[in-house]
């Protein structure tokens, strides 16, 4: 596939995946070839979707300044004393803030691709049963990623209200909030949140791929939820604890309930009992598929050994056979030489 510019062919074969080989094995220049492949075709995508999100630029501003407006709407009600102005520094502000915006647009909209291009680099490495739970992963993470998204978009109001109305009362203090600082904090805990809601499916798929057991989940759950909320308190870009719990909050729900599913996905597979690990049902084919070459080997040199035996009797039996038959002959010569013998005396 090529277009032709100026009397130049331009191949657009970058556009089409790398082939596959046939064992399914890879090198590592593939490796790489293939890495290459999907980031350019994700960075292709998320380009592509920004410039339609530029002609709707004025729009996009006002859906990502409404965490502000809201915040501000708040305050009026509860601080009416409160002074707070938002500002644009700079020459170039305005067009970075642009770039800024349609570039979080672009990264969000397009999840579901970029998300379906870490598959597919993922894919050639797992087994049939271990794809099937990826392309699950796959469906399963985009609305769990927009929900995470849509949560942090939805608490910035509360946490912008909560941490301005720290200013101390009856002071002339104007607080000034620059405008792309605080568009880059609210695009750190959109995405915060979205890959935090990832969390508990990539355990839910270890378990499904038999690589993690329920009941190591409840062995760990006190941790479990202690790292939930450590976790939600370095991650979020805020310092107030509602947006610390609305983070953890939710990634402990959905780690209980990424538990419950795994508990019930260990009673259907049978992996609920026993040592667990000897249970599972890979490894019991494993272990019966080398037990069958064990026996095959076994079955192998114990008919060598039998065939070996039976060629030495046989040949003793030749030997055996040879010698009787040449003493005859020397019995018969003495018996000869011996009647002439006897006329001559």
């Amino acid at each position: 596939m090529a277009l032709t510019l100026k009397g130049r062919s331009l191949s657009l074969s970058w556009l089409r995946p790398p082939p596959m080989p046939e064992d399914g094995n890879m090198s590592l220049f593939e490796h790489l070839r293939e890495l290459r492949y999907r980031l350019l075709i994700s960075a292709v995508a998320i380009v592509a979707v920004m410039i339609l999100s530029a002609f709707f630029y004025q729009r996009l501003y006002d859906f990502l300044l409404w965490p502000w407006y809201q915040a501000m709407a708040e305050l009026a009600i509860s601080r009416p004393d409160q002074s707070t102005q938002m500002v644009n520094q700079g020459v170039t502000a305005p067009p970075i803030l642009a770039l800024k915006m349609i570039g979080l647009s672009g990264l969000i909209l397009t999840c579901p691709f970029w998300l379906y291009q870490l598959w597919a680099f993922i894919a050639p490495g797992l087994l049939a049963q271990e794809k099937k739970w990826a392309t699950i992963f796959v469906g399963s993470a985009t609305p769990l990623f927009l929900g995470g998204v849509a949560l942090g978009y939805l608490i910035m109001p509360k946490g912008i209200a909560m941490m301005i109305s720290f200013t101390p009362e009856g002071v002339d203090v104007t607080n000034l909030l620059e405008l792309q600082e605080f568009l880059g904090f609210l695009m750190r805990v959109m995405l915060v949140f979205g890959i935090s809601f990832l969390i508990p499916l990539v355990l839910l798929l270890l378990n499904f791929m038999g690589v993690l057991r329920a009941a190591h989940l409840k062995k760990f759950r006190p941790f479990i939820i202690f790292g939930s909320f450590v976790f939600a308190a370095m991650a979020t870009p805020t310092t107030d604890p509602f947006s610390m719990l609305a983070l953890a909050a939710p990634m402990t729900i959905l780690c209980l309930t990424a538990e419950t599913i795994a508990r019930i996905n260990d009673k259907r597979t049978g992996r609920d009992t026993g040592d667990g690990v000897a249970q599972d049902k890979v490894l019991k084919q494993l272990e019966e598929q080398d037990a069958a070459e064990a026996r095959a080997r076994a079955e192998q040199a114990e008919e060598h050994r039998k065939a070996t035996e039976r060629a030495k009797l046989a040949e003793e039996d030749g030997d055996t056979a040879t010698t009787s038959s040449a003493a005859p002959d020397r019995d018969s010569i003495a018996a000869l030489l011996g009647r002439k013998e006897t006329p001559s005396e």
